[in-house]
């Protein structure tokens, strides 16, 4: 048995990998403030006598370092997500990534427990060469557009880590999340996958930011926690950056066309500009498409779900 802690726990894709972590025998430790996690999301964990949390920030040092103290493996979920909080609360995004990496990474490090690392796609920035490669150079936008603080608060993560692996000789692993959706997922700060979803089934437009011609590629939660769960116990991981996303490339102006066509909606689709839906002199990405052959190598695994099974999934977790 493992005794496992994870920051972010009550969020999105923390509380399927608490499910995932249970369902093998192991002991789960939540710790969530709940600024963006839900309470909804593991109420049905807490009667489990394997399963624990704690309400309460990272940063609070006297908690994380209790927990800490218990763990045989730390997986680092915990930061602002979505675009919609990086754009509108930026220095939280700089001073939470940061400072939250920091704080597990110096109690990890007190008691030497193997950490995982949750970083993202965003880091890839600018990117021309896709699919994007872990080693690939990396183009950030200008410092004036807080767009990008996101991900260059999340390369600060992965240098953190990364350093703390050379430097004290700990055992840590980073893995790049590319749009991972799902049940439990939710639209307010900016998902697209529950945004759509919602409105289709509600026969609302859907709103479609910019010309729709940017791609993304979607990842099923239960296929993104499978794989950072494979990423735990594979020694050959350790001090190394692994991208984790679908392969399937979609526009997003499709993408919307996808859902209202699987959901049988009656919905329309409506083209808002960034301007409108962000601030002026917001940049998005063109593409976003992960390169899987690392992660794929070393522990054989690649996406099961496809993006017609995903859509289906939100759809079934959104109806009331």
């Amino acid at each position: 048995m493992t005794r496992v802690l994870i920051t972010g726990g009550a969020g999105f894709i923390g509380s399927h990998l608490a499910e995932a972590f249970l369902a093998r025998g192991d002991r789960v430790t939540v710790i969530d403030d709940l600024s963006t996690g839900r309470f909804e999301n593991i109420a049905h964990l807490t009667s489990n006598a394997q399963f624990d949390f704690a309400i309460d920030t990272i940063e609070n040092d006297v908690v994380l370092d209790r927990l800490a103290s218990q763990a045989d493996l730390i997986v680092h979920l915990a930061a602002v997500v979505g675009v919609r909080l990086v754009v509108e609360s930026p220095v939280d995004t700089i001073v939470t990534n940061i400072d939250g990496t920091a704080a597990v990474l110096h109690a990890a490090r007190r008691y030497r427990t193997k950490t995982l690392i949750a970083s993202t796609s965003e880091v890839y920035g600018k990117g021309a060469q896709v699919p994007f490669c872990e080693e690939d150079d990396v183009l950030l936008g200008p410092t004036s557009r807080s767009r990008w603080s996101y991900a260059a608060s999340k390369m600060v993560d992965e240098f953190l880590g990364l350093a703390y692996a050379r430097q004290y000789g700990m055992s840590i692993v980073l893995f790049r999340l590319f749009n991972t959706v799902g049940p439990r997922q939710t639209g307010s700060y900016g998902m697209v996958m529950p945004r759509f979803v919602q409105a289709a089934l509600a026969g609302e437009p859907l709103q479609v930011y910019g010309d729709g011609t940017q791609t993304r590629c979607f990842c099923h939660v239960a296929d993104a926690v499978r794989a950072i769960v494979g990423l735990s116990g594979e020694p050959q991981a350790v001090g190394r950056v692994f991208n984790v996303g679908a392969t399937e490339e979609i526009s997003i102006l499709d993408l919307a066309k996808r859902v209202i066509e699987r959901l049988d909606s009656t919905s329309e689709i409506v083209l808002v500009s960034y301007e409108r839906a962000y601030k002026p002199g917001f940049e998005d990405m063109a593409r976003r498409v992960p390169d899987i052959s690392r992660i794929g190598q070393l522990i054989g695994w690649h996406p099961e779900r496809s993006l017609d099974q995903i859509i289906l999934d939100v759809a079934e977790s959104l109806r009331p």
